[in-house]
């Protein structure tokens, strides 16, 4: 079976009712089942999920997630309350370097579970709702390849990335006619500097959960600003 990415997957629908029949895992099978939105589906009527990995390095085909995150929202609220966390053992060694970046140290996943141990709970979590992550190469990439090395089969379901929205936006901003006298610097598009430009508040970066939550704070106000409630899910997710 091809590996499909990004666009070129035009029926979310009929696409994870197509990976239901086909998965061998029963816990992939019950996450295909509850299946996804119909891509017409406007903005405001979607239930998200933000979700953020920490991770031993950035080569998925190499390294291990360490720490999960996420938090459900909608358009109006972020439930906290209904948020998530898990060190996860790594299945590659914990880099010093790594460290450096996340602070996540030896301690923290001493006695941590695997990923095995905590993937029916993540995939409950996710399953019906729209995930919303900050680059999804990570996080899409990350989840498949520990699958895979973990029991032989990989997952993939729509995302909306912000990152990409925002890499988006920039681009829309360069084709502007007053834009060829006079170019706009390249913005960066990683999430403290992206979240800037809307004035949201400032977090201390790489803890899971603290940036699942400025992802669907960052979500939320690019569709204030950008988009539309009645804009349709399919203009969005990948």
């Amino acid at each position: 079976m091809p590996n499909f990415t990004n666009r070129e997957i035009l029926n979310w629908q009929a696409f994870l009712q197509m990976k239901s029949q086909l998965s061998k895992d029963s816990r992939l099978q019950n996450f295909y089942d509850r299946g996804t939105y119909h891509d017409e589906t406007k903005l405001s009527d979607i239930e998200f999920v933000a979700l953020d990995f920490e991770t031993t390095g950035l080569d998925a085909s190499k390294n291990s997630i360490i720490s999960i995150g996420l938090v459900h929202f909608n358009l109006q609220r972020i439930f906290c309350r209904k948020a998530k966390s898990w060190y996860i053992d790594p299945q590659d060694n914990l880099k010093e370097d790594s460290i450096v970046i996340h602070g996540i140290t030896h301690s923290d996943l001493n006695k941590a579970p695997d990923l095995l141990h905590v993937l029916e709970q993540l995939l409950d979590e996710l399953a019906g709702k729209v995930v919303v992550v900050h680059y999804r190469l990570i996080e899409r990439d990350f989840l498949d390849s520990n699958l895979r090395a973990l029991f032989k089969e990989g997952i993939i379901f729509p995302m909306v990335d912000t990152m990409q929205i925002e890499a988006d936006l920039q681009h829309k901003k360069r084709q502007g006619i007053t834009n060829w006298f006079k170019p706009k610097p390249t913005q960066s598009i990683r999430l403290a500097k992206s979240r800037s430009r809307y004035n949201l508040p400032t977090y201390p970066p790489h803890d899971a959960l603290t940036d699942a939550i400025a992802t669907a704070e960052l979500l939320q106000a690019q569709i204030k600003y950008h988009f539309s409630p009645e804009t349709a899910i399919k203009k969005l997710w990948l």
